[in-house]
């Protein structure tokens, strides 16, 4: 068989439906896709201007209308940019995902080129958003005139989205392009100011281009019988005046230099866009250049939204790309632990899917991620900084917490002044969440563990970071010590402590559901291991002199039997039964093994619905109280047994399984 080249076919009226019905998942975005163009074919006719500015004819200042008839059903966005001429019309509107913008950019000199990636403008890159006007309109009418060409130059270009379209040639005493959609009778709604202001204001606010819309005013139906009071009057309606106002800022706050720009102007912006009355605590506003090129406006807020705890719920950051807004929920650019940053992140050139609806990964998403984020937790370092140095506004203060003299400037002390008390604020709000990130961004994991603060045996108030405790901690002590529980209250009087409490061992008291899932990813700080007290054997190394340990293996040897005993009674419920060196004042605590799950995060488990091991606890005794005494050779021993066990899961802050069998024990010993 001879070999052939042949071309695919395409059925254009199913392509179109596949266009307009597929690509885009909300209709409204068929305006901003419009205005995009429109505003396109403006900057080009800047650009085209650089080299003859007779292009502008007498119509310097460029812009965009937006225009709608109820009666004739049309809604129309008109420019006054570049145009196009018949051949230009055939060949961008006659060909699907022919981009007018990729063709005019092919065809800029270097000089233009440079200029055009300095402006940052021209958003088109597939060709297919003009047939986003289809999603509402059965019919759309494009009128143009390029620039430089005569009035009887003009093209009209007509089709209904079936698969051919119309060209003949018109006069247009003034260039640009008008595109008229036919609204369907289900799109009606589109057809009203209210409607195109909102939109307009979601999507195209910051284009730097006026948008403008025709006032409208109220006027009074006529009297139905003049002359009579009870004639009534006929309803009233909107009418247009014939004025034109600009419905959008055209001001992007982030596009402007940080010196010409107030904190009441930024605090107002953070307002506008995350709907809080309350100022931010603090910003970060940065244009990053190199081979990812991008504007970022970040804030941490006040407080905490009802629904941080919701992983799924929508980010905080918007994208814009060149000022036009494409997604207020562009997870892909923070990773998930910083949920509750809010603000705004403008590229130049991002890879979005056809719809611009969807962020596609890509080295340029991962570098702004990665610049955002350090960006953040470069925030929260500075707040953290002023919260340690309330003695900064004093002439030759410590510059940093980890003891840098250097004197502060002025400008640093007003700072610092200003920040005080900030990141005490926010970690009420966000610690939790911050945590986090320890088992999600193992290249920030250090960074962020700089940042955790918590309650310790010393101190109710959760202001103790690692740093703080490695540099109070006793000399010969070769661990941080932590405990996980439910309540600050169940960890400040666990039994587990007590060791510690005796020989003035700071521990920390870790409260926050996340607690234990986070520490499975941070096994130490700064080289210093992290020991939880409910883990494994207590050893405390050169802070247990001999004469304990002597004793405590000589208590462990002279209570074999009755461990054996306890152990065989409670082979259900403990995995062990061992003499104790934590305990002073109380009979038993529950351990776990060095590497098991603790009873705690079993039991979080379960009431979230998940599925937990089941863990079999170590039961460990303490050989000097009386009750441990009392257990050999008394009559009830089973009962005190499990007894003594379920007091110690009651101390830690869980539930015996059967609750009622505990009260009837208890009740028969009392009696």
């Amino acid at each position: 068989m001879t070999k052939q080249t042949l071309s695919f076919q395409a059925e254009v009226a199913q392509l179109l439906h596949l266009v307009t019905h597929s690509l885009y998942s909300n209709k409204e975005i068929f305006l901003r896709e419009l205005i995009s163009n429109a505003s396109d074919a403006c900057d080009k006719l800047r650009f085209e201007a650089l080299d003859n500015s007779a292009l502008y004819e007498d119509a310097p200042h460029l812009e965009v209308r937006v225009a709608f008839d109820k009666d004739a059903k049309t809604l129309t966005i008109s420019d006054n940019g570049i145009g196009m001429s018949q051949q230009e019309a055939i060949e961008h509107l006659g060909t699907i995902a022919k981009s007018g913008t990729k063709d005019f950019m092919s065809r800029l000199t270097g000089d233009q080129k440079a200029n055009v990636a300095e402006q940052g403008q021209l958003i088109g890159q597939f060709g297919v958003g003009f047939y986003s006007g289809f999603i509402v309109a059965d019919k759309i009418t494009v009128e143009s005139r390029r620039a430089g060409l005569k009035a009887d130059e003009g093209v009209r270009w007509i089709s209904g989205g079936a698969g051919d379209f119309e060209v003949e040639a018109i006069k247009l005493s003034k260039r640009g392009t008008s595109v008229i959609l036919h609204l369907r009778d289900d799109a009606m709604d589109y057809a009203s100011a209210w409607k195109l202001k909102s939109i307009i204001s979601k999507y195209s606010d910051h284009i730097s281009l006026p948008i403008l819309m025709e006032k409208e005013e109220w006027k009074d139906g006529e009297l139905i019988n003049p002359g009579d009071e009870k004639g009534g009057r006929q309803p009233g309606a909107m009418v247009k005046t014939g004025e034109w106002e600009t419905v959008n800022k055209a001001n992007a706050i982030w596009a402007r230099a940080k010196k010409d720009i107030s904190a009441e102007q930024y605090d107002e912006f953070y307002k506008q866009i995350s709907h809080d009355m309350e100022a931010p605590l603090a910003y970060t506003h940065n244009r990053v250049e190199g081979s990812t090129e991008y504007t970022q406006l970040l804030y941490i807020p006040g407080k905490a939204p009802f629904d941080l705890w919701n992983r799924e719920k929508s980010a905080g950051v918007k994208l814009y790309v060149k000022r036009v807004f494409i997604m207020d929920d562009a997870e892909a650019l923070l990773p998930t632990y910083l949920r509750f940053v809010k603000g705004v992140v403008d590229s130049a050139d991002l890879p979005l899917n056809v719809s611009r609806e969807l962020l596609q990964e890509s080295r340029d998403v991962k570098a702004i991620r990665e610049g955002c984020t350090k960006r953040v937790l470069g925030m929260l370092e500075d707040l953290a900084k002023s919260d340690k140095l309330p003695q900064a506004t004093a002439e030759g203060a410590d510059k940093s917490a980890e003891g840098v003299t250097d004197v502060l400037t002025e400008e640093e002390k007003a700072e610092a002044k200003a920040n005080e008390g900030k990141f005490t604020r926010f970690y009420a709000e966000f610690g939790a969440v911050l945590k986090e990130g320890l088992g999600e961004d193992f290249a920030n994991k250090d960074r962020l563990a700089k940042l955790l603060r918590f309650a310790s045996s010393t101190t109710d108030s959760v202001s103790v970071s690692f740093a703080d405790y490695k540099a109070r901690m006793k000399e010969g002590q070769e661990a941080i010590y932590y405990i996980t529980a439910d309540t600050l209250a169940a960890a400040k009087n666990s039994p587990q402590l007590e060791i510690f409490k005796k020989k003035g061992i700071e521990v920390l008291l870790m409260t926050d559901r996340v607690d234990e899932w986070a520490l499975n990813y941070l096994h130490d700080f700064d080289g210093t291991p992290l020991q939880s007290v409910a883990k494994g054997a207590v050893d405390l190394g050169k802070l247990q002199d001999e004469t304990e340990k002597k004793a405590a293996e000589e208590a462990a040897e002279t209570f074999k039997p009755l461990l054996a005993k306890l152990k065989e009674a409670l082979k259900d419920k403990a995995e062990d039964v061992r003499v104790t060196t934590r305990l002073v004042d109380s009979p038993a605590c529950l351990v776990v093994q060095d590497h098991g799950m603790s009873t705690q995060l079993a039991r979080m488990l379960k009431q979230a619905g998940q599925t937990a091991p089941e863990v079999k606890p170590v039961l460990e005794v303490n050989a000097e109280h009386p009750l441990v005494k009392k257990l050999e050779g008394s009559v009830h021993f089973f009962e005190l047994a499990h007894i003594l066990f379920d007091q110690a899961l009651l101390a830690e802050g869980g539930m015996p399984a059967d609750p009622a069998a505990y009260v009837k024990r208890v009740n028969a010993l009392l009696v």
